[in-house]
């Protein structure tokens, strides 16, 4: 595991108005992250995991604090700035796989690829290889409507990876999936998260698969914490 930070999270605060109050979310957060590292985030609900991961994927900004991807600043980068870190640096899973309905297998891990420039024949072999890597070499031209809940999930992390991002961040990836379901797909990204060097973030309420991450860190007053 290389020991230089991939991402570099210090002293983030992040602040909602709820009515006539002020609600702090994150007071001085701090999380650093290594190529090839995967960190599980296990907290209550409520407690910041999303807020974080949006900031840690420059969804938003925060108060105060420094967001750092490859060694960047980018927490306080124009809105075209943060935009192409996003697409080139970042990739993101979530709960629900968000593939577009349309398209096949193939087209939504190409499509990724075509909006940061690349040329489709190209795009199409990434995503035929990314695809096939986490077992859906038989599924390449398959609508989502006709993949199963294992299947589409899959998908959606072969289209997180397309762009070769160096940072992973998942939120709950695996907590629409039975517990086998969950247990394969987890093993699937594990392995590429290892082989490509990513440093990824998995927020996750499943302790058997936090358990197996390299380290688990929570949330606790505003703060983040090792478990």
């Amino acid at each position: 595991m290389n020991d230089e930070a991939v991402l570099s999270l210090r002293r983030l605060v992040r602040r909602f108005r709820s009515g006539d109050e002020i609600v702090t979310i994150l007071d001085g957060a701090g999380l650093e992250l290594r190529a090839g590292e995967i960190v599980a985030l296990v907290a209550p609900s409520g407690t910041g995991k999303s807020t974080l991961l949006h900031l840690a994927g420059l969804l938003e900004a925060p108060e105060s604090g420094e967001i750092l991807v490859g060694g960047r600043s980018a927490g306080r980068m124009g809105d075209r700035g943060r935009t192409e870190i996003r697409r080139d640096e970042v990739g993101f899973v979530y709960q629900f796989h968000h593939l577009l309905a349309e398209f096949t297998a193939r087209e939504n891990v190409m499509m990724p690829q075509l909006i940061a420039g690349v040329g489709r024949r190209e795009a199409a072999e990434r995503a035929d290889g990314l695809l096939r890597r986490f077992g859906l070499g038989h599924r390449l031209n398959a609508l989502p409507g006709k993949m199963s809940g294992g299947e589409k999930q899959r998908a959606a992390i072969a289209r997180a990876l397309a762009n070769r991002p160096h940072v992973l961040l998942a939120d709950e990836p695996t907590g629409n999936l039975d517990m086998h379901t969950s247990g394969i797909v987890f093993e699937e990204l594990l392995r590429v998260v290892r082989e490509d060097g990513v440093a990824a973030l998995i927020a996750t309420h499943n302790e058997a698969l936090a358990a197996r991450m390299d380290r688990r860190v929570t949330l606790r007053d505003g703060v983040v914490i090792a478990l």
